[in-house]
């Protein structure tokens, strides 16, 4: 199904490589303010293309165009011989296990970018018009994928992973810790067998896609922007700007993980005291109060629609009471209503606090979304929050569920972990020669 290609990739030169740390960046939507300016300070970090500033009254897009061709100009970039498929391995540790250090393995290519409606790359998540023009923009000004997306295939039996594994052994350039406490290390096949054997694994696959929404609709968008540019027959469907950067992992993989996002109540509508809260959420939640909050993971572990809650007087333990659940009226699937956070947004943000409807809820300024439990449990303690509820995490087997059955998750539902970085790898989307010198023969290998 996913038709895939190598990728005539562009890289920090060797002296920069050797200190990649310095110059990779973390993606645009999950970069805070502070990193942000921090890196802004080295005038070679990738950041500048990724999540450019205005620069001497150039508009962002145009000011980091400027410096591309600069980079490009002065061998800060350059461009690899040969196509590849690039290899990139994520070295990490998950909270809570201490003692084992895990491997998310995966690749780096073109993958055709199709339109949701063909079914071959699913979503999970809405997105924003406003990040994805954002993302459009600055794709058409490059013509330069400055980070890919993160998307998932299922191999049960594991076929690429003995390919991967043999080229990780003479890696391009590792980072010795990346912002996450990653260790992260590329390497290249440019073997055209091995490749065509990438293409045929995945020409039998859908691809869910797990981050980079926004940057994937950026890609749709200014595919079918050049398409109505290039008129009815105007173009071949070879061209650069019909495909996306993405990174590509195996679903079936342990080491692909998802962490909860927990979700943060900066106010409570309507005046609500914690007492009037707690009798709301009555009807709807089983309440045990909690001697612990730092307990709450464990007691809602591997529970079905539970969580914690968190309020200056104390923690509890919510459980959602079973027969209820037929009160879940949103117009979705059967996969969505049984996810626990579509439970705690109906029944908590609709049913209990009055914000009703998921696009509403997309719209409300009082919650906030936050990843570990300690952040959660000292703004509640700081008054910054009136109230934390904890979440357990969304499993692989939800995602692939939810995706099937053609509805998206609720806000916020994923954080896949680690997080990929921006400027291991960049791909240029112009028509040139030497690109296509190549073309030809790896389309001749697929199946």
């Amino acid at each position: 199904m996913a038709e895939i290609q190598p990728v005539r990739g562009w890289r920090y030169n060797p002296a920069l490589s050797t200190d990649i740390d310095a110059v990779v960046s973390p993606l645009f939507d999950v970069v805070s303010p502070r990193q942000r300016e921090a890196l802004y300070q080295n005038p070679l970090n990738s950041i500048h293309l990724s999540v450019p500033r205005p620069e001497e009254g150039l508009a962002p897009a145009a000011a980091a165009a400027r410096r591309l061709a600069q980079w490009q100009a002065e061998g800060v970039l350059r461009e690899d011989g040969l196509p590849g498929i690039y290899v990139y391995y994520q070295y990490f540790r998950v909270p809570g296990e201490p003692g084992r250090e895990r491997c998310r393995k995966g690749f780096m290519c073109h993958i055709r970018a199709y339109d949701w409606a063909e079914q071959v790359v699913l979503r999970h998540e809405n997105t924003l018009p406003a990040a994805v023009n954002d993302r459009a923009e600055l794709l058409a000004e490059l013509q330069f994928q400055t980070s890919a997306t993160h998307g998932l295939y299922r191999d049960e039996d594991f076929e690429l992973e003995a390919l991967m594994d043999a080229a990780i052994e003479d890696p391009l350039c590792q980072t010795e810790e990346d912002y996450q406490g990653a260790r992260d290390v590329l390497a290249v096949i440019q073997d055209a067998q091995l490749i065509r054997r990438f293409q045929q694994v995945l020409a039998g696959r859908q691809v869910i896609l797990a981050d980079g929404h926004h940057r994937y609709e950026g890609s749709l968008a200014y595919r079918q922007a050049r398409e109505l540019a290039a008129g009815p027959g105007g173009s071949t469907g070879r061209e650069p700007w019909n495909y996306h950067l993405m990174y590509l992992t195996n679903a079936a993989s342990d080491d692909v993980r998802i962490l909860p996002t927990h979700r943060l109540l900066l106010e409570l509508p309507g005046g609500l005291t914690e007492a009037e809260f707690l009798a709301r959420l009555a009807p709807y939640f089983t309440v045990l109060p909690q001697a612990e909050a730092q307990d709450l993971p464990e007691l809602m572990a591997g529970k079905r629609w539970a969580f914690g809650l968190y309020l200056p007087g104390g923690a509890y333990k919510l459980r959602l009471r079973p027969e209820v659940h037929a009160q879940l009226d949103w117009d979705t699937t059967p996969e969505v209503k049984d996810l626990d956070l579509t439970v705690l947004h109906f029944f908590v943000l609709e049913k209990v606090l009055g914000i009703v409807g998921p696009e509403a809820q997309r719209n409300w300024p009082g919650v906030a979304y936050v990843r570990g439990l300690a952040e959660c449990l000292q703004r509640v303690d700081r008054g910054e929050a009136r109230a934390a509820l904890l979440t357990n995490e969304v499993t692989m087997a939800q995602v692939e569920a939810v995706c099937h059955s053609g509805a998206v998750m609720p806000a916020k539902s994923t954080f896949f972990y680690p997080k990929t970085l921006a400027g291991l790898l960049f791909s240029s989307l112009k028509e040139d020669d030497a690109n296509a010198l190549f073309n030809g023969y790896f389309t001749e290998l697929l199946p």
